[in-house]
């Protein structure tokens, strides 16, 4: 599942093939981006932004996608061999040396600038950009008495976390996923936000591959509570816990006995 991590490695990649070469191959299975001509186009800049990644071309158009829960982009030389049925293809942006392929991207707009500008003015700060603490504490405030679970995964409030993140740094933190935001004071919150942001750049830096929250543990996968429904905690053996939360039904783990439930 793609979080900022993911997307800005994604969009280094993409950029270091692709930026300065032209479109000599465009195709697409979504038909609301056939309207816009991008063979002859140069690509000028591949980001990220949060959750999303953005293609921009000469002329001033940019190409936003979102990868949700199964999305992602691919870049092969031309003429290789792809590594996802063709099934699975949504985007192909092909230059005279490479193809870059989206597979199962459920969301992709062709923008002008303006439009581009407008929503991503929407997100909250990105944890992977210039970040600003100030503004995403009081995004934050302004949730009251959400779960902060739901709170850090609200891309209105802060952009780049996602399910793994969210678990991992909660735990890390020793908070209970369903503590309302607004019992938690400002040093907390922020100790949430500067972990955040430290294990996203540790696993979006250039050479990094998978993503690590734990460092390397006995040989095992690097996560301290997520996926781990039933097993051991890693710091005291309590069974992990997981429930699902808010209305798209997001998975959340943590220890029980490492995040106690704040008494009030």
């Amino acid at each position: 599942m793609p979080e900022g991590d993911t997307i800005h490695r994604a969009a280094r990649t993409l950029h270091g093939a692709l930026a300065g070469k032209t479109v000599v191959r465009f195709e697409t299975v979504l038909p609301k981006l056939e309207r816009e001509p991008l063979v002859g186009r140069t690509i000028e800049k591949i980001h990220a932004a949060g959750k999303h990644l953005i293609i921009s071309f000469s002329g001033g158009l940019h190409l936003r996608t979102h990868m949700r829960m199964n999305g992602s982009w691919h870049i092969y030389p031309a003429g290789a061999r792809w590594q996802r049925p063709k099934r699975d293809m949504r985007i192909v942006i092909a230059t005279a040396d490479y193809e870059a392929v989206a597979f199962n991207v459920p969301i992709a707009e062709l923008q002008d600038s303006r439009a581009l500008e407008r929503d991503l003015h929407e997100l909250g700060p990105d944890l992977l950009g210039e970040f600003d603490f100030a503004e995403a504490l009081q995004r934050i405030r302004e949730r009251g008495a959400e779960a902060i679970a739901d709170v850090l995964l609200n891309q209105r409030v802060l952009s780049g976390i996602g399910n793994v993140y969210k678990s991992e740094v909660l735990f890390i933190r020793h908070v209970h996923p369903l503590t309302p935001a607004s019992s938690l004071d400002d040093e907390t919150l922020l100790a949430i936000l500067e972990t955040s942001r430290k294990l996203m750049k540790l696993n979006a830096a250039p050479g990094a591959s998978g993503r690590r929250t734990t460092g390397t543990f006995r040989g095992e996968a690097p996560l301290w509570v997520y996926g781990r429904r039933g097993e051991p905690c890693r710091r005291c053996g309590t069974a992990i816990e997981m429930r699902k939360q808010g209305s798209d039904a997001r998975v959340t783990y943590w220890c029980p006995k490492c995040q106690p439930v704040q008494s009030s």
